[in-house]
């Protein structure tokens, strides 16, 4: 039987639904170099045939760490679903001879990198900067229109974003950002092999979205991802995820698969995302392209990751175009030809819809709530209004515990201020998204009220 060396870290699709999707094709040794999240362990115990755990790589470079554990178990292949793991993982197959996202991955995790790469072939995004200090980001705002957007090379889940309104809040950004990145490491929200990955920033022009002239129906946000992987170095897509509105700065609300696009729209689409992915030069790997879309068809990258999307946009696709992309991306690893789909699926080919939800403590308009809530999922699964055809779940394995008080949402926090994950199944992707805006609504009638919380300023 093959061996499959499962590199573990913050991030990426819940590590149940992943685990035991590669434990079905081989034999699975798992490193962890993050806690495992709670309920999953007991879980790995009995899928994995052995489970060593890192909790911290200091002391030892992590390619080397992957490499030699690769060895000592006879792994064929090396996988991980974690942004913050890809490098060291592409990094460690190659020195290994196995197949992996190539040389070239830190184009796809350095958003310095993989801006310059579409910089060189002419592709649409927005125009940029890379800076590393404050006095680099003062030099760059200068050269660029206001409003920007500072952004953290090498982060994810809209962490360490700041929106710069005037060159008077500069260095208030700069600062803020810097500190929201130092948080993130403590989380274990941080590069796990560039050493200083924490100082690299980019500053970016904010380019205006417009939903409505791509949509048919409201509640749509004005950006895409096209979902993908690299076969043997050749782009296949998959599908196209569809958003609601982000919360500010950009901050993800939610995804909803599959996007309701029409034909000739998703078509535009898919091959703006093929151009980037190219551009990269990637050899074995998932592919997650997100897209603004903007007024008269325009269109602008905003970044690819080698790897396939975070939260639950996998389940998501398993559930509504039977595709396994875990289990599939496997089998690519280790020498097979898994059938990947010809074309980009559509609502067409999909059996319903479905969305995740990330639960944070903001209205629709943006606005924080009134009061502090504490976090109770059967609450929210009894009694949140959608529609009879649906169904809700919540997602334990990314959510608080029951009780825990839901955080005040940071801005520049991002998605490390959510309490959970809802998913729902639903008949069209209209229809997810209607309603998770009931259920953004609702949040705040059905939780509980912590009466000696108060909301801070």
């Amino acid at each position: 039987m093959s061996r499959v060396l499962y590199v573990h870290a913050k991030g990426g699709p819940p590590a149940g639904h992943a685990l035991s999707r590669v434990a079905a094709r081989s034999a699975v040794h798992l490193l962890a170099l993050s806690e495992l999240p709670a309920g999953v362990a007991a879980h790995a115990a009995r899928l994995c045939h052995s489970v060593v755990t890192r909790a911290g790589t200091e002391e030892r470079d992590l390619v080397e760490l992957i490499t030699a554990r690769a060895r000592e178990v006879g792994a064929d292949a090396v996988v991980t679903f974690s942004e913050y793991a890809v490098v060291a993982v592409a990094e460690a197959s190659r020195r290994l001879g196995l197949r992996g996202a190539g040389s070239t991955a830190a184009l796809a995790r350095d958003k310095r990198l993989m801006r310059a790469a579409w910089e060189r072939r002419g592709l649409p995004q927005p125009r940029f900067r890379s800076v590393t200090t404050e006095d680099e980001l003062e030099r760059a705002a200068a050269e660029l229109t206001f409003p920007l957007l500072l952004k953290a090379a090498w982060s994810a889940g809209s962490t360490a974003h700041q929106i710069i309104g005037t060159p008077g809040d500069l260095r208030e950004a700069w600062q803020r950002s810097r500190a929201v990145m130092a948080e993130s490491a403590l989380l274990g929200f941080a590069e796990l092999h560039v050493a200083g990955a924490d100082g690299d920033f980019i500053v970016e022009e904010i380019v205006s979205g417009c939903a409505a002239e791509w949509f048919d129906g409201s509640g749509w946000g004005d950006y895409v991802s096209v979902e993908g992987v690299v076969a043997g170095g050749v782009f296949r897509p998959v599908c196209v995820s569809g958003r609601m509105p982000t919360v500010a700065p950009f901050t993800e609300r939610a995804g909803i698969t599959p996007a309701a696009l029409g034909s000739a729209a998703q078509a535009g689409i898919v091959e703006l995302a093929r151009q980037a992915v190219d551009a990269l030069g990637l050899e074995d790997c998932g592919t997650h392209t997100e897209i603004k879309l903007g007024a008269d068809g325009r269109m602008w990258l905003i970044e690819t990751a080698a790897r396939f999307g975070g939260a639950m946009t996998v389940p998501q696709i398993e559930q509504v175009f039977g595709l396994d992309l875990i289990g599939m991306f496997t089998d690519q690893l280790l020498g097979g030809a898994p059938a990947w789909p010809a074309r980009a699926l559509t609502p067409d080919d999909a059996d319903g819809a479905a969305g995740s939800l990330v639960v944070l403590a903001v209205n629709a308009d943006g606005s924080p709530w009134t009061r502090r809530h504490r976090w109770d999922s059967a609450a929210v699964v009894r009694s949140a209004p959608v529609g009879a055809g649906s169904t809700l779940s919540v997602v334990a394995e990314s959510s608080l515990p029951d009780g825990s008080l839901v955080p005040v949402y940071d801005p520049a926090a991002g998605a490390n201020t959510m309490a959970a994950v809802c998913l729902l199944s639903a008949d069209r992707p209209q229809t997810v998204v209607d309603d998770f805006t009931a259920v953004v609504d609702a949040l705040p009638r059905i939780l509980p009220t912590d009466v000696t919380q108060a909301v801070r300023a």
